[in-house]
């Protein structure tokens, strides 16, 4: 006996629509067990013809179970079950741009706020627009949401949010079904779940909250990587220039941390990659400055290690953002949500 027909349970009785009693019981079967991977399930007919159901309606739980990549049809052998992981009665995909610590806090603060009711597949796309299409393609229509954080690489290493490709892609998910997160610049419209950093104006507002230890030094200077296998936005450039030229700073933008830099008493250095943090910090270890006495260190993105370090950094609040992204999808909340972003001294400046 087929075990589909073994297991599965229609109530007559019940106001649950008879496609979704076939949907779920199916899923339920494969969470406890009872179905296997790539084992043959009934056909339409005999599935129609076994519990009294119009083939429309088998039919429509079959196709719903196929959009959901839980079942597969092979011509001339039938159907069988083709996915026993997306078992949960929630599914996300979940994409991020690479695999740093500060997303994996973003994923795994996700993960442990939604709870063991939901099943959530990590891809990293490495800021890559035909990986990223190929993933979203490979999976249109398997997941109940799809969590995105956009950001993409020109052929000369500049960071874009988008491409038109990406744009068109994304708006083929259903609006209730996606979730923006970190870069909000996608621009699609409708109420869907967005929670963003505003890279300008969050660089701007945190070195502004710290400003009274900063104006002890006479020059600031940004380590901005305008070619990256990862590029940042050029917004935290640009808000960083902002900061300075309205409260009237020296500044100097340079694309990374030198080997044998020029070290000056009044130097305040604002790092974004963390190998020019390490390579920043051993330098002024191997002189007489004092870092926060005679030259500042202060790091974008905060992480275990700079805590540990006790470098001062300006972040946004990576727990929060998968805290936020998980309450508004188990509440079913749709908006846009600014992400908070702090200044956190640690006595580096």
């Amino acid at each position: 006996m087929n075990n589909v027909l073994k297991y599965l349970q229609i109530n007559e009785n019940s106001r649950i629509p008879k496609y979704k009693q076939i949907v779920d019981s199916i899923i339920s079967n494969i969470a406890k067990g009872n179905l296997l991977m790539d084992e043959k399930i009934p056909s339409i007919n005999q599935l129609s013809e076994e519990y009294y159901l119009s083939r429309d309606t088998v039919e429509k739980a079959y196709n719903i179970l196929k959009e959901k990549k839980v079942i597969a049809s092979i011509r001339g052998k039938g159907y069988y079950i083709a996915n026993n992981q997306l078992i949960s009665k929630l599914n996300v995909l979940f994409l991020i741009n690479k695999l740093s610590s500060y997303k994996l806090k973003i994923y795994n603060s996700f993960v442990n706020s939604i709870g063991n009711n939901c099943h959530t597949d990590l891809h990293i796309y490495h800021c890559d627009e035909t990986l990223f299409l190929n993933l979203l393609s490979k999976n249109m229509g398997a997941y109940d949401y799809y969590a995105i954080m956009p950001h993409f690489k020109t052929e000369d290493l500049k960071h874009i949010s988008f491409t038109d490709m990406v744009l068109k892609e994304v708006q083929k998910i259903p609006k209730d079904k996606l979730v923006i997160m970190d870069n909000n610049k996608l621009e699609i419209a409708g109420e869907i779940i967005e929670i963003y950093q505003d890279f300008k104006e969050d660089i701007y507002d945190a070195l502004k909250e710290g400003a009274s230890k900063i104006k002890k030094y006479s020059t600031l200077i940004l380590a901005y990587p305008s070619n990256s296998v990862y590029p940042y936005p050029r917004r935290i450039l640009n808000g960083f220039r902002k900061f300075c030229v309205e409260h009237d700073f020296e500044f100097e933008v340079i694309e990374e941390i030198y080997e044998d830099m020029i070290l000056k008493k009044g130097d305040l250095f604002i790092t974004i990659e963390e190998s020019d943090l390490v390579n920043l910090v051993k330098q002024i270890r191997a002189t007489d400055l004092t870092i926060g006495k005679d030259i500042g260190v202060i790091s974008y993105n905060d992480t275990p290690l700079k805590e540990l370090l006790g470098i001062t950094v300006v972040s946004t609040d990576f727990v929060k953002m998968g805290e936020t992204a998980a309450e508004m999808i188990l509440n079913n909340k749709k908006g846009i949500v600014k992400n908070p972003f702090n200044f956190i001294d640690r006595h580096s400046i």
